[in-house]
This record gives structure tokens, C-alpha cells and sequence, in this order.
């Protein structure tokens, strides 16, 4: 069996994903948030994916990432196509997935040093 070393510098690792919470480096969010390998910006403003709007992937986009990845809750929900143009159109991947899958995949990416953001939304229910 062939061993190598783990020469992750990722600051922060998702270690759990629930329905309506997200563990981080062992703290417990309940809202929804961007994380990058070296960033993590609590309380993201959209609440959902028809919440979406173009400031908000502006907001990504700034943070200068090879790849967005978003979150949309439990189950996969797409945006309007004009929120993947605007980072295509600068060269930056968008892949959407439901927040599970994102989690796995910002993990995997952070792990291989690339320069990924991940939109994370929590599925949560309304009173």
C-alpha cells in the first residue's frame, strides 16, 4: 500500500452536513453562509435559490475563485441561467447541486488547493 503525505492548507473542512446545519472546524451554523478554503462569511442574505440575485454572485465572483459551487438545500434547484453566465462569462466554473453534494465536492476541491467558494443553503423550515 502506497502512503503519501496530506499537504491540505485549507483553513476551514465541513465535517457534517444536516438539513438545517452545517459543522465547520467543530462550530455549528444554522444559516446559510460562503465558505473558501481561507474564508468563511456567516449569514449569506438569500434564503433560497428564487432569492438569488445577481449582487449576490457578484458577491462570489469578487472573492476571485476558479469554481462556485451552490448549494440549494436537500434537493437540487437550478437558478436562472443568467446567474451561471455571469461567472462563466469571467471564466469562472458554477456547478449547482443540492448542499450535501456541495459540501463533499467544496472538501474534495479544498483538499486538491484549488480555489473554490462554496454557497451553502440550508434547508430551513418556515413556521
Amino acid at each position: 500500500m502506497k502512503l503519501s503525505l496530506d499537504y491540505n492548507t485549507s483553513k476551514y473542512s465541513i465535517e457534517a452536513y444536516e438539513r438545517d446545519a452545517l459543522t465547520i472546524n467543530k462550530q455549528r451554523y444554522i444559516e446559510n453562509l460562503v465558505l473558501s478554503p481561507d474564508l468563511l462569511i456567516e449569514s449569506w442574505s438569500p434564503t433560497c435559490v428564487q432569492d438569488l440575485a445577481k449582487a449576490h454572485i457578484l458577491e462570489l465572483i469578487d472573492l476571485e475563485p476558479e469554481i462556485i459551487l451552490l448549494g440549494t438545500g436537500d434537493s437540487l434547484q437550478f437558478p436562472p441561467p443568467e446567474m451561471s453566465i455571469l461567472a462563466l462569462q469571467r471564466g469562472i466554473g458554477f456547478e449547482v447541486m443540492d448542499t450535501g453534494s456541495a459540501c463533499r465536492t467544496f472538501n474534495v476541491l479544498a483538499a486538491e488547493d484549488r480555489n473554490v467558494v462554496a454557497a451553502l443553503m440550508l434547508s430551513i423550515e418556515s413556521n
